[in-house]
Formats: structure tokens, sequence, C-alpha cells
């Protein structure tokens, strides 16, 4: 058969340009910011920030949200004073899913089963310390590291990432056990009421209040504690 060199040559030049015009389609695993995937729905997770608004969240101890959190570039973000937010819902046994990211020297915290009858919600809420660990004095402790149950159970070094990056945090309350997990790494596993918890809030500045992380269920929380950090794809589900 004779073969049209010329014109296989123009057919190829044409369909080059038409493909390189084509914007790139994106990867099937590539995620969706602030979403669910049809397994997570299948498997009972629930979004608890929808990307776009702060709606499900309020000041703790208060029936609004202040406007020092913001929603900025998909991200639920302490930009100002605001004061600590916590979920309308509560929870008792769940796994939480989300990611984080702070400025150089920041501090904050993420808390679970949180009720409103103390001053502050870290006097009854335990919670997972947010922090820049290269330039935050908490940082040089383990017991106050990003990752740690603040004052209670130390995380190991080199887990979290640099500031302004994003971290990606588990946590899972079932029962009385608690399993905090940071970049794909579980950094703390306890059980609260054991012997070993009881020894570890005596020694904590947590020994005062004896209701400190003795609720069942509670309300999820983020920590204004006077530096900008951002919350993006915050999901929870269930545990029977």
């Amino acid at each position: 058969m004779k073969t049209h060199w010329p014109v296989i040559a123009l057919l190829f030049a044409a369909n080059s340009c038409k493909a390189q015009s084509q914007p790139p389609a994106r990867p099937p695993s590539s995620p969706v910011q602030n979403s669910l995937t049809d397994a997570e729905t299948i498997d009972g997770w629930r979004l608890l920030f929808d990307g776009q608004t702060t709606a499900g969240w309020r000041n703790y101890g208060k029936k609004t949200i202040s406007d020092g959190w913001k929603v900025q570039d998909g991200a639920l973000t302490r930009t100002g004073a605001g004061g600590d937010i916590i979920t309308t819902d509560e929870f008792g046994n769940f796994e939480l899913s989300l990611e984080w990211k702070i400025e150089p020297g920041g501090n904050s915290g993420i808390f679970y089963r949180a009720s409103e009858d103390s001053d502050e919600i870290y006097w009854n809420a335990p919670e997972m310390q947010v922090l820049d660990d290269a330039k935050h004095p908490d940082g040089q402790n383990r017991l106050t590291s990003a990752g740690a149950a603040y004052d209670v159970y130390p995380a190991p070094a080199g887990v979290v990432k640099p500031a302004n990056e994003w971290n990606a945090v588990r946590l899972v309350a079932n029962g009385n056990h608690i399993e905090q997990w940071l970049n794909g790494v579980k950094v703390v596993e306890y059980d609260v009421g054991s012997r070993d918890w009881d020894a570890k809030v005596a020694g904590s500045k947590f020994a005062p209040h004896k209701k400190f992380g003795r609720n069942p269920r509670g309300h999820i929380g983020l920590q204004d504690h006077g530096n900008i950090v951002a919350f993006r794809n915050i999901k929870i589900r269930v545990l029977p």
C-alpha cells in the first residue's frame, strides 16, 4: 500500500496541537478539598466544615462565632482575636480527620469531648497540640510539642511539618481508648481512667480539674492561642 507521508505528518501535527490546547485532566486520585469521596460517604463520614462558611461552628460558651474566624482559601482560619470555637454538635465515639497549618512560631490545638461547664475549654477537654515546633518554646518539651496530648502524653520529634505546611490529623476516641495520629504516624495512645492516665493527669496542670478528660461525649474544639492557624478537610464519622 502506498503511504502518503505528507498527509500523515499533517494529521499528527493537528492532533498534537489539539492535545496541547486542552487543560490536563485532574488525576482520579487527586483529592477535592472539603468534600467526601463516595467511599467515605458509604463508611459514614460527614463534613464538619463545608469549605465556604462557618456553619456548624460557634464560640465556646456562645451562640454565634466571632469575626476572628473566617473562611480563607477553603480553610477555617483564625485571622484575628476570635476565641476558641466548637462544633454545634456533640460526639461520643468517633474518628476525626482534618488538616492544619500554622504561622511560624504559632500555637493552637484541637479539643475533643468538650463541655461548656468550665470557664475555659481546656479545663475539661483534652487537647491535641498544634504547634510550630521549630520556633515556639513549647516545641522544646515533648509534652507540649505538636501532636502531644497537651501536658499529659508526649509526642515524638520529627513528625510535624514546618510552619505554613499542611499537617494531617487523625483522632480516634472509642470509649476510653484514644489515639492521636499526625502525618500517618500514631504519636499518642492512652486510655482515659487507666492507672497510667490518672498518674499522668495528677502530675499535670489539669490535676485540680476533676472533670478533665472525663466527658463521655462533647464538642470538637479549635483553639485561638493568638496566632494565625488554618484548618481544612474537617470530617468525622461516628463509631458504635
